[in-house]
């Protein structure tokens, strides 16, 4: 892992600067957690910057984007934050749906999608978890069933990001409950503003309303409105889930949690001389210094064409973790004025962030499976149709296939409603 520029990159860097210097007093304030009320000023500036080459900067260009690698999209990230200016607003919609429509969209999609979506025209959530199945993504039950001229929808999903202000969703849905969970899964592209959608903002303990759930009540699809093939979905989800850990690898620049965002709102404050608590500040410190390099680590396996390691599943963990000890910090520090300004912002958020993109438990088991190859958990729902499983992603005792998995499949329950599908 070589930190130093490239020629080329140094030229990139220096390109991206200057256009920041010359275009900086047209940006919106920061905000923080990257979440705001009024996303207008926001996508107004993401069009600046699109129109600059300065989105979409891995996209291939004959769909807007730059063509570059991960490396020049964090170097963009990193100048926006060293100038003060925000990034996109809409890094759902650039970062995971419009690579996932590259990928898997028809012609008329992605002539359809891809520009308005680049920059800022319309903005996109991301339609996936239930209050029934979140970290087990499979065992969603939104279903969409086949009518003459296309689809009708029934559902909800809940924690959807920015569904408040999107024009269109992916929304991952059943399409055949008579098969294994996993194989009876589509995915669509879905209007927002549809009859039958209906979306509410959760409230959050910092005030914000950054979630919502959304319900699904009798919503008619088009048939242009399936993205990649009929009971495939399942690929094409863990296609926008990589493309969703790639997006947040390189926008780590942009979250704005940092050893020195720490320690200011402590400043001047008697305590910081007390042994255990500049112990405890090293540590947070020297946790959030290793984050950054692996992900410098996995930025430089992605540059090189291969696969990130560990590192890149470590990265949300340890990042949270180390956000979630440094909040704490300062509230034993400060007390109750621990809880205004930005710290008292991020300390709010945490709670949220820690199981947002798949919980601490569930990133562990994926990175002890997949990554360092220990045994998979039992998965007795994996070969069951679904509409043989219950709630709780058990088999249901009926028929004597069934009675027969679900002697352990009881046992398991408590786990396997937790658990990430291999």
């Amino acid at each position: 892992m070589d930190l130093r520029d490239t020629p080329e990159q140094a030229a990139f860097r220096a390109k991206v600067r200057a256009w920041i210097e010359d275009h900086r007093h047209e940006a919106p304030p920061m905000v923080a957690g990257m979440h705001t009320d009024d996303p207008r000023p926001f996508r107004a500036w993401q069009s600046k910057l699109a129109k600059a080459g300065l989105v979409g900067v891995t996209w291939p260009q004959e769909y807007g984007g730059a063509g570059l690698t991960p490396i020049e999209e964090v170097i963009v990230s990193a100048e926006l934050r060293k100038a003060g200016c925000p990034g996109i607003i809409d890094h759902i919609a650039v970062g995971d749906c419009g690579p996932t429509i590259i990928a898997f969209g028809t012609d008329e999609q992605k002539a359809r999608h891809l520009g308005p979506l680049l920059h800022g025209d319309e903005g996109w959530c991301q339609l996936f978890s239930e209050p029934g199945a979140g970290s087990d993504l499979a065992g969603v039950a939104t279903r969409a069933k086949r009518t003459e001229d296309g689809w009708v929808v029934n559902g909800q999903k809940v924690w959807t990001t920015l569904a408040q202000f999107a024009d269109w969703g992916l929304l991952l849905a059943r399409t055949d409950p008579d098969v294994p969970k996993h194989a009876g899964l589509s995915m669509f592209l879905i209007d927002m503003h549809a009859p039958g959608v209906t979306v509410r903002p959760l409230r959050q303990i910092s005030g914000g309303s950054h979630f919502n759930e959304v319900f699904f009540d009798d919503v008619e699809l088009p048939e242009s409105a399936l993205l990649g093939p009929q009971d495939g979905g399942w690929g094409v989800a863990m296609t926008t889930l990589m493309f969703e850990r790639m997006t947040l690898l390189a926008a780590f620049e942009q979250l704005g949690w940092s050893a020195e965002s720490m320690v200011e709102p402590m400043l001047g404050h008697e305590r910081l001389q007390d042994g255990d608590v500049r112990q405890r500040i090293a540590e947070v410190t020297c946790d959030l210094l290793s984050m950054r390099y692996a992900g410098y680590r996995a930025l430089t396996a992605l540059a090189r064409g291969e696969i990130p390691g560990l590192e890149s599943g470590l990265g949300k963990i340890g990042l949270i973790e180390a956000g979630r000890k440094g909040s704490g910090l300062i509230a034993e520090v400060l007390g109750p004025d621990a809880l205004e300004g930005d710290a008292g912002h991020f300390a709010a958020e945490m709670p949220g962030l820690r199981s947002g993109g798949g919980t601490n438990e569930i990133l562990g088991n994926t990175l002890g499976e997949r990554v360092l190859g220990l045994p998979a958990e039992p998965r007795i729902d994996k070969t069951v149709p679904f509409s043989e499983l219950s709630s709780n992603g058990a088999a249901r005792a009926s028929g004597s296939a069934a009675e027969g998995r679900a002697s352990n499949s009881e046992r398991e329950a408590g786990r396997l409603a937790e658990v990430t599908p291999s």
